[in-house]
């Protein structure tokens, strides 16, 4: 039986920038049991700081409460800006040339977060990226994965929605640390191994 993960995350997301080290636990732990996915879910204003200055607050906390040995860079923010397109379209149209593993985008998050990019800007986020981005149906599937993200019924980025065919789901949001989902995953394997066992003694159930 499959059990899936799917990371909702923003590329520009401190929180997700964070979680990465978590992402990269989970895949290397349940690599050969799990099935692992990543989605966008596009920040838009009410998400998104009002100043350079309360971008930089967030990143002191944040770094503080992750013991961060450095601070992230706030020279890519742009006050007033609803969303931050680019970088997100770049990520997502990487899965069309074949590159759907983390390389690409964590290549974008990092050029903006750690060295200040203004990957916001198509021509830089391109140029980390790919050219593809732009194109209708790579922004059409961004905002696809995004309402799909609101259907959820949260709030914070990164969210984590681990699913099991037997019905099983749990959502972690705004969760930025591996142990809670290690727990959840471990817990979800040992029932699904149950029902699997259950299924080879006594089959499917009577009509």
């Amino acid at each position: 039986m499959r059990i899936t993960v799917t990371y909702y995350l923003d590329v520009i997301s401190s929180w997700c920038f964070w979680a990465e080290p978590a992402w990269a636990e989970l895949k290397k732990r349940y690599h050969d049991k799990i099935e692992f996915q990543w989605k966008i879910a596009l920040l838009d204003k009410t998400g998104l700081p009002t100043s350079r200055e309360q971008e930089e607050w967030f990143y002191r906390r944040s770094g503080t409460i992750m013991r961060s040995p450095f601070m992230l860079s706030s020279e890519w923010f742009e006050p007033g800006k609803p969303e931050y397109l680019a970088p997100n379209c770049v990520a997502e149209a990487a899965k069309d040339l074949g590159i759907r593993d983390d390389h690409v985008r964590l290549a974008l998050a990092y050029a903006g977060l750690r060295e200040g990019k203004r990957f916001a800007e198509w021509e830089i986020a391109a140029e980390i990226g790919a050219k593809r981005a732009r194109s209708t149906v790579i922004e059409a599937r961004v905002r696809a994965d995004t309402a799909d993200f609101h259907l959820l019924q949260v709030t914070q980025r990164p969210t984590f929605v681990l699913d099991s065919e037997i019905g099983d789901r749990a959502v972690f949001s705004g969760f930025a640390r591996v142990t809670p989902l290690v727990a959840a995953l471990d817990a979800m394997l040992d029932d699904v191994q149950a029902y699997t066992a259950h299924a080879a003694h006594f089959g499917a159930p009577p009509a």
